[in-house]
């Protein structure tokens, strides 16, 4: 298939397909509460398209959620009909394979097709790799879905912001229903960034509130057989299990977990899942204790939130999933900004990225200036014990922090986080 065509299954854009070739779907949307429309984009000749670098997984195990959280970026362009401020704007969709090649595909975007910002890094690892590139090219940076610490912690930088909240704030929010099932825990995490900084966050946790891990392991990623480490969970005998693979690797875990007569046997709990990661497991083999970031059926959510699960319904004809959501607010978030810089200079689009907000009931959402983490609420939720909706899978339990300032004392202090912020 050419690069100018669109996936069949998917409704994709190939990298290089020119959006203005696709039909207007939706109408433009308000902007985010504090984004003032500019009149025209500087630096750059009129009608010259703006083109957004997008970085999401097309191979591997992560892109079952990479395709959601693309096809959100795109619906976020289309409700302004492709355009920002009367420019026409393009994005542009490159693989990530793994860490070396995202890299190397931020690095094409800014030098090839020089793009005013990248939104994308699936995994943290990717993201990493990612955040560099845009610290060294001085390029604005959206990181929706990795979790990893380091990122708006002791790796942070002035042009790299984060949606998904970092790894110790899922924690505080699930570890306190993990403990209550059990002060036994094993801990089985991914051999990268990510997995490593759950494993350490989970294990300080239970310690401190008197606790113990009786084992854990690492794991590779792409593993295709989970027999052995389960054969020493179910010797280990844990209250809980403490998963810390992601995407695919969840599914596949998970699907032998319930082969081998462990589901229901001992509680399962992990941070940052996704829709897909328990669609692909299937209604008989869905098991656990989860934090999500957004829920298509909360009744809190947004009317903007609603206005996007509604397009994403219209377009794909299944609900959005919490990763399409993510990929919609990074990409909205971006694009907000460079309407509301009034330009493509990249300082410009920082420092409206800084001060870019969106209120979501009685909370603001917005980047904190001092490390660039975006503060918002997650979602507790377990798995409905009979299964009849083969999208409607989670029984949420509780939307926390509750309070603005919860979220601020859970999301930490700049002290405490670490983050060495350098100028622009």
């Amino acid at each position: 298939m050419s690069d100018d065509s669109t996936t069949a299954s998917t409704g994709l854009i190939k990298p290089g397909f020119s959006l203005r070739r696709r039909s207007v779907l939706l109408g433009a949307s308000g902007l985010a509460a504090g984004v003032l429309a500019k009149p025209y984009i500087a630096n750059a000749a009129a009608g010259e398209p703006i083109k957004i670098g997008m970085i999401w997984a097309k191979t591997g195990q992560i892109v079952a959620q990479a395709e959601y959280l693309a096809q959100g970026g795109y619906i976020a362009l289309e409700q302004r009909n492709n355009m920002i401020n009367g420019r026409p704007v393009e994005i542009v969709w490159l693989d990530e394979p793994n860490p070396q090649t995202a890299q190397q595909n931020a690095e094409r975007l800014v030098s090839e097709h020089k793009v005013a910002g990248i939104v994308g890094g699936a995994l943290s690892s990717f993201a990493l790799a990612i955040s560099s590139v845009a610290l060294k090219t001085k390029t604005p940076y959206v990181a929706p879905n990795a979790a990893a610490s380091e990122i708006t912690g002791s790796a942070c930088n002035r042009y790299t912001f984060r949606l998904n909240p970092p790894v110790p704030v899922h924690t505080n929010v699930l570890a306190p229903y993990c403990a209550a099932m059990g002060k036994k825990w094993y801990i089985m995490t991914a051999a990268y960034a990510f997995g490593q900084d759950i494993k350490k966050s989970f294990t300080d946790y239970i310690t401190a509130h008197g606790g113990t891990v009786v084992g854990s392991d690492e794991v590779p990623v792409g593993a295709p057989d989970y027999s052995s480490y389960i054969l020493k969970i179910r010797a280990a005998k844990p209250d809980v299990v403490i998963g810390g693979v992601s995407a695919g690797d969840l599914t596949t875990f998970l699907k032998q977990w319930n082969e081998m007569g462990m589901r229901g046997k001992i509680p399962f709990a992990e941070i940052a899942v996704g829709n897909t990661d328990l669609w692909g497991v299937g209604p008989e083999a869905a098991d656990g204790l989860y934090t999500i970031t957004w829920w298509y059926k909360n009744p809190n959510n947004t009317p903007e939130d609603k206005e996007f699960a509604a397009a994403y319904m219209k377009k794909h004809n299944r609900p959005a999933a919490d990763k399409a959501w993510m990929g919609w607010m990074g990409m909205k978030s971006m694009l907000d900004s460079i309407e509301m810089a009034g330009s493509t200079d990249s300082a410009k689009i920082v420092q409206a990225l800084e001060s870019w907000k969106m209120q979501r009931g009685d909370i603001t959402a917005k980047y904190r200036t001092f490390d660039h983490q975006m503060e918002n609420r997650l979602l507790v939720a377990g798995i409905h014990e009979k299964i009849t909706d083969k999208w409607d899978y989670f029984d949420v339990k509780a939307e926390l922090p509750k309070s603005a300032a919860d979220i601020d004392a859970a999301f930490g202090t700049e002290a405490a986080i670490g983050c060495k912020m350098g100028a622009l």
